[in-house]
């Protein structure tokens, strides 16, 4: 069975790119033969791809309304396939059709009380997802990435304790797994070969398999 991750959220500027990236190069050094889906119009991954003369698997630009249609058939091909979706705010018809094929739904999350208010201030995210859910056969599994985090690790206190606890507080899976601010490690690296191997990507990818086996989230 393919696995297939989308990284969505309600607005851009969250490292969702750059998340779906480093995920799908965790996948490929896993021997888990990734595919890679840009399905927002800004390219970022197809672009980054053709920047580094190839990422190392590969990378597809479909930003339709039928992506849950289209992709069954791409799936048989590939261990898995990793959707970068595009923001649900002002792209909803294209997110949801990617949503609605993938399995496991990752919103990166920057831990800042300002993004919880701008994100929750209304219920466009959590409708979109919930409308969403009633349109699959099966409900997908969704947590929270915490991203552009202050430490590497969770802790007790501090703005990331802080946001993970509102969230948790919300009835939001957030993930122990955290991708700390990184410029050069994460940013940066746009347009060239990357490694995710020894990064928090590779935690990442430890602990969602974990959650898809034991059935979690």
């Amino acid at each position: 069975m393919t696995r297939s991750y989308a990284l969505v959220n309600l607005k851009p500027g969250v490292g969702k790119s750059t998340s779906a990236v480093f995920l799908a190069a965790a996948l490929a050094e896993a021997g888990q033969d990734p595919l890679f889906v840009d399905a927002d119009k800004g390219k970022t991954g197809l672009r980054w791809d053709e920047l580094a003369g190839g990422l190392g698997y590969p990378v597809v630009h479909k930003p339709t309304k039928t992506l849950h249609s289209a992709l069954p058939d791409m799936a048989r091909r590939h261990g898995s396939i990793v959707l970068d979706v595009p923001q649900v705010e002002d792209h909803a018809a294209i997110a949801r059709s990617a949503c609605r094929f993938a399995d496991t739904w990752v919103l990166p999350f920057a831990p800042a009380g300002v993004e919880v208010d701008r994100v929750f201030a209304d219920d466009r995210l959590t409708d979109f997802l919930e409308d969403t859910q009633s349109l699959r056969h099966k409900p997908a599994r969704v947590v929270v990435l915490l991203n552009r985090t202050n430490t590497l690790r969770p802790t007790r206190t501090g703005p990331d304790a802080e946001v993970r606890e509102v969230l948790a507080e919300m009835g939001w899976h957030v993930l122990t797994t955290q991708i700390p601010q990184h410029d050069g490690q994460y940013r940066q690296t746009f347009g060239t070969k990357i490694r995710a191997i020894g990064t928090p990507f590779q935690r990442l990818l430890t602990e969602l398999t974990e959650l898809e086996n034991g059935g979690g989230a």
